[in-house]
């Protein structure tokens, strides 16, 4: 992986990324927050409905724009995360990153959660 890539992967946190409308078929960008954990990037947000979450699961391809450190447009799958088993320890490590661990019950029950899958090569 490029060194470039690689560092903001991992040191990063604000990124756009570009969903397909599930309606309008039109690519729609967003400002947002990504997180790595253990090696693996996830996406989520605070609890509620997104339009880029339900985006993302009608149609699972994404582009991932870093735009701090290193500038690039890395083409993504995303795969939701959707069972409580597997949410917790994630959000768990998220929320206590960002300031809400005292909340993570409705995160677990409330939050959107994928994994993205970057296409490097």
């Amino acid at each position: 992986m490029d060194p470039q890539i690689a560092n903001a992967l991992e040191h990063d946190r604000v990124i756009d990324i570009t969903t397909k409308g599930r309606k309008s078929g039109q690519p729609r960008k967003i400002e947002i927050w990504f997180h790595n954990v253990d090696g693996q990037i996830y996406i989520t947000g605070t609890p509620g409905t997104r339009d880029w979450y339900a985006n993302m699961v009608e149609n699972n391809a994404i582009t991932f724009h870093l735009k701090q450190s290193a500038q690039v447009d890395i083409p993504a799958t995303v795969e939701p995360i959707t069972e409580p088993e597997a949410r917790w320890p994630i959000l768990k490590q998220i929320t206590s990153r960002v300031g809400h661990a005292d909340d993570i019950d409705r995160w677990m029950t409330d939050s959107p959660l994928v994994r993205v899958h970057l296409k490097l090569d």
